[in-house]
This record gives structure tokens, sequence and C-alpha cells, in this order.
């Protein structure tokens, strides 16, 4: 072969070596980032939630309870008639669908239950989740859904709480919050177990999300004390269920999320507030269900 051929030859591998990188990058650069999995809804996919993937008790009157605990935290699943107390502020469930929550435009797309009723309700923050990386664990990023009490003075972001073990098991336990303030989650003699979470074996343990505002409780009368509903956005907050659209999830900066479905949700009690004779205000947390599958 002559030497002005070899040359050509050697020229032209080089120009289509170049020519097909350039068409692999453009390739990927068109196909952009990876969405997220939908997980689609099959003939047996449940309404109801039906994983519980974490329960984590703040201390509270039923904490160490048949109403507390984690066998209380299972019966919630694919039902709407289970029941567990969060305890007091900050304490939280996570449960996942067995299918993507679709987002639907201008719908409401699932609903939380509790055991709010008229004048008296005990709001919780909810979370949501998408499974961005699709391995089936709520491990991506948490979206809070804006509710009213967002534009409300006392709603705070990013709030935070570490309980201490008390010096008795029957004593009222210590809290301090990340502004400074300090209390008890107050006992009483309606429930004399151990208010801490006894599974627990630090002395301290720190919940870290929303504060809503207390100004909807009123204790002016000890003998019959209120708690009203926000307007709207939280569990344990409406008799009968809390009917959530999620194109209201905002991000850490309160933009809105646009988001084509969620499967996981966590719940968490959202005020801090001791009630006097009735306790410390603690959300409670009965179930959750896709709406486009209820009957």
């Amino acid at each position: 072969m002559k030497k002005q051929q070899l040359k050509s030859l050697l020229l032209l591998g080089v120009l289509c070596a170049f020519a097909w990188a350039s068409c692999k990058k453009d390739k990927v650069t068109a196909a952009g980032p990876q969405e997220a999995p939908i997980r689609p809804t099959t003939a047996s996919s449940n309404a109801y939630v039906t994983t519980l993937f974490d329960f984590n008790p703040a201390p509270g009157q039923f904490t160490n309870t048949g109403l507390g605990d984690t066998t209380a935290a299972k019966g919630t699943l694919k039902t709407d008639q289970g029941l567990v107390s969060l305890g007091g502020w900050g304490g939280y469930i996570v449960v996942g669908f067995d299918h993507t929550v679709l987002n639907a435009d201008g719908k409401t797309d699932f609903v939380v239950y509790g055991n709010a009723f008229a004048q008296f309700a005990e709001p919780g923050v909810i979370w949501v989740m998408q499974d961005k990386n699709g391995n089936g664990l709520p491990d991506d990023t948490w979206y809070e859904i804006k509710g009213s009490a967002f534009y409300k003075d006392g709603y705070t972001r990013n709030y935070s709480v570490t309980y201490t073990r008390p010096a008795c098991d029957t004593c009222s336990v210590p809290w301090k919050d990340n502004k400074g303030n300090t209390g008890v989650i107050q006992t009483n003699m309606f429930h004399s177990q151990a208010y801490y979470p006894i599974g627990l074996k630090t002395n301290t343990y720190t919940l870290t999300g929303s504060l809503l505002p207390s100004s909807n409780i009123n204790m002016d009368d000890p003998t019959y004390i209120t708690s009203a509903s926000f307007d709207y956005g939280y569990a344990d907050n409406t008799g009968g269920g809390d009917k959530i659209d999620i194109s209201s999830a905002m991000d850490d900066k309160g933009n809105k999320v646009n988001l084509k479905g969620i499967d996981f949700i966590k719940v968490q009690t959202g005020i801090l507030a001791n009630m006097g004779w009735l306790g410390e205000q603690s959300t409670e947390f009965t179930g959750a269900a896709d709406l486009s599958l209820l009957k």
C-alpha cells in the first residue's frame, strides 16, 4: 500500500471515530436526566398504604402503650381503621404504597386518616416522597405539603427538639428546642407508664421538622379545652380524613415542586403544646389511601 493511501485511511478512521463519539455525546445530552420510575397501578394494587418503613414516636401519654407502639403502627396498613399515636411534637410514621400515586391535575390525590372531630384536631405535618432512584425505599427527598398554617405566625421550618430521658420512668420528659426554649412533656394521672420511648438506648434524641402554631388551642375553660383545625393541608385535622393534592408539595425554600406522583408519605406531629388534663398535643394516624382507587 502506498504511503499516501495509508495516510488517507488513517485520517478517515480518526474522523469516523470523532463523529461516532460526537453522535453518542449528542444522544446522551438529548436524553436529559433520568425520570423517576412510575410503579403502575394493577388489578391487585391496594388503595391503602401497605408497608411500614419507620415509626419514631416522641414522648407522650400513649407512647409505650398499645396505642403508641410498632404493633399499633402496623395496624394502620391496608385500612383506615387502625390507630397509632405519634406522641408529642416531631414524632412520625413513614409508610408506602404498593404503586405510585399519580398527581392528577386539579384534583386531590390521596387521603390521610386520623381521629379528629368537631372542635378538636391534632394537626400533623404531611411529607411526600417519590421513589426517584427506584430502589423501593424512602431514601430520596422529602417534600412538605404546604398547608394553610404556612402563612400564620408561629409556623417554623427547620425546627428541632431534643428530648432527654427523665430521672424516673413516671417523671415528665424534658425538652429543649433549637431556639433555646425548654419545657417538658407533662405526665398525667391517667397514664402512668414511661413516656420516654423504652426502646431507645440513648438518653437523648432529636426530632426535626416543621412546627405549626398552637394558636388554635383554647384553654380558657380548663374543663372544656378545644383545638380547632387548620383550613387545609394537615393530617388528623378534619373528621373523616384529610384529602391532599400532591401539587401542594414544596421544597426546602417553599417553592412548588412538580411531582408526577409519590410512593411514600410521612406524617409528623406538628404542634408542641401541653393541654392540661388532656396531656400533650399528639397527632394520631389511622391510615392513608390513594383516592383514585377508593370505591
